[in-house]
């Protein structure tokens, strides 16, 4: 039960997020031109090769004297030594430059397969990329994008993947993805669908995803691969490898049942362990927005508790989350280093519940208060945002996020392990 307290569905009320920055996203946002655009000051970033890895991240080059995996790939980032820190969905740019927020990583949706998709977006077909891209680039941090197309048919429904119109869709789009950020010259990370993961362990049998048929070896990149989930995943990794290889991707793991070890373990077959580093879905809602008596429809079915106990004694607590993902990373193998994604946003408060945009939590106040504690678990970053409309963000956290994170900077930073 601890893990469906502690990890939420990823992806849920976030999808509508990526719709809402259509027509030209944050680049239309931040205030710069949507049509050229500067790589920004990450282009220094391109190379960082030359740094080992003991963590074996899949797309860490070179040879030389071994470096944690977290910091090898900082370095590829171009990013300071330290966690970095991020902002997604729910964030608007003018409030981040209205609150002086200058974030390392900022986060943006592709969602939706076909018709009104997110490469129709802007024009040329995927330009939403490069726009989008741009604009982040051009305001100092990491573009970050989370695909987020397994949902096109509903959200759970799996009868798509061995559907060869769909999957040829799905396919083309993926390609166009990588070719739009492999343009860019520069590195970009990239969330591999979220929750979709999770339904696959739950509709598979026994929990095996490459018992699972779906449409694969159809692709140029991807000949060879079994035409099951398992090689589905496989492929997201390697057509990537191939297209973009700049590109650094996670698998986010969905702990709705079972343990660390075997959820590890389902993530193998998909080729998790292959990525660059893993997606650690912290927790999609403010803890509030399941308090109060009658939820927005977005709070509902989950029991609770479901505010986490800053002292770590009682459940559901921080330490049990790190412990979690700990375990986690170590029966995936591959020492991967770890983004924390999706974290909630809402202000801490002794009375449960609160109102729309309005609710307790306490994950930025103690994540950014005690830092140190995910750079010691092989922590990279940690990205914050909204997981649904109703949910707590910059614009509605009293300055909350803007004077913290200051904070965090001015101490120099969570070292990197």
């Amino acid at each position: 039960m601890i893990s469906v307290l502690l990890f939420g569905c990823g992806g849920g009320g976030g999808g509508g997020g990526g719709g809402g920055t259509q027509g030209g996203g944050l680049a239309g946002l931040i205030g710069l031109g949507g049509g050229s655009g500067s790589q920004g000051a990450n282009g220094a970033s391109q190379s960082g090769g030359s740094t080992g890895s003991t963590g074996g991240t899949g797309n860490t080059e070179g040879v030389s004297s071994p470096v944690a995996a977290t910091t090898a790939l900082v370095t590829r980032l171009g990013k300071p030594a330290r966690v970095l820190l991020g902002l997604g969905a729910g964030n608007p740019p003018d409030q981040m430059k209205s609150q002086d927020i200058h974030p390392d990583i900022m986060d943006a949706y592709l969602v939706g397969v076909g018709a009104g998709a997110w490469p129709t977006w802007n024009s040329p077909d995927g330009a939403y990329i490069t726009y989008t891209a741009q604009a982040i680039q051009a305001y100092g941090a990491i573009p970050m994008f989370t695909l987020y197309q397994m949902t096109a048919l509903g959200e759970g429904n799996l009868s798509g993947i061995n559907d060869a119109t769909f999957m040829n869709n799905y396919w083309a789009q993926v390609r166009l993805m990588y070719q739009r950020i492999a343009a860019l010259g520069t590195p970009v990370l990239i969330n591999l669908e979220p929750d979709f993961w999770g339904f696959v362990a739950a509709q598979a049998p026994d929990r095996d995803a490459t018992r699972l048929a779906a449409v694969v070896d159809s692709q140029p990149e991807c000949g060879g691969l079994p035409n099951t989930a398992g090689g589905l995943g496989q492929c997201l990794v390697q057509m990537g490898r191939k297209i973009a290889p700049k590109a650094l991707v996670g698998f986010p793991p969905a702990f709705w049942s079972g343990t660390a070890a075997a959820i590890g373990a389902q993530m193998r077959a998909v080729g998790a362990h292959q990525a660059d580093f893993i997606v650690a879905q912290t927790s999609d809602r403010d803890a509030g927005c399941w308090e109060v008596p009658s939820p927005p429809a977005e709070c509902t079915g989950r029991s609770g508790p479901f505010y986490w106990d800053e002292s770590n004694t009682t459940s559901p607590n921080f330490h049990e989350s790190q412990r979690q993902i700990s375990d986690y990373r170590a029966a995936l193998g591959n020492g991967l280093p770890i983004l924390w994604w999706q974290t909630p946003m809402g202000v801490p408060s002794d009375t449960p519940g609160g109102t729309d945009l309005h609710y307790r939590d306490n994950h930025v106040d103690y994540m950014l208060r005690n830092a140190q504690e995910y750079g010691d678990t092989h922590t990279f970053a940690i990205v914050f945002s909204a997981g649904g409309s109703v949910q707590t963000s910059i614009s509605t956290d009293g300055g909350q996020f803007a004077r913290l994170s200051a904070q965090y900077l001015a101490r120099g930073g969570a070292t990197l392990k």
